[in-house]
């Protein structure tokens, strides 16, 4: 599940960035290419279009980022660092045992 939900941000990502760099802030982009009157999509309908393309892939992109987080492969041994191993070691062999902190060598 966690390999199907990255590739399909993957896939929502490169959407994302060809309908981001298609559009123009001065309305041009795209529909500038669109400018006859015959034309089935106005340079406002194709404006409205994009930006609506835009926020929907947004959103897709973030709940799929969620679901990423939530699919996560969980392993049965998590990785430990050396201290908390060391911490873990001590209070099994003897529970009323404080860990003490290393003394750094050459003092």
């Amino acid at each position: 599940m966690y390999i199907f939900v990255t590739i399909l941000i993957f896939i929502v990502c490169i959407l994302l960035i060809l309908i981001v760099l298609v559009q123009n802030s001065k309305g041009g982009g795209l529909a500038a290419n669109f400018t006859g009157n015959t034309q089935t999509m106005g340079v406002r309908k194709t404006a409205d279009f994009l930006e609506k393309a835009t926020w929907t892939l947004a959103g897709i992109f973030f709940v799929l980022c969620i679901l990423s987080v939530a699919s996560i492969p969980k392993t049965e041994t998590e990785y430990k660092s050396a201290i908390e191993d060391k911490v873990q070691n001590i209070q099994t062999t003897n529970p009323t045992t404080q860990p003490t902190l290393p003394v750094p060598e050459g003092n």
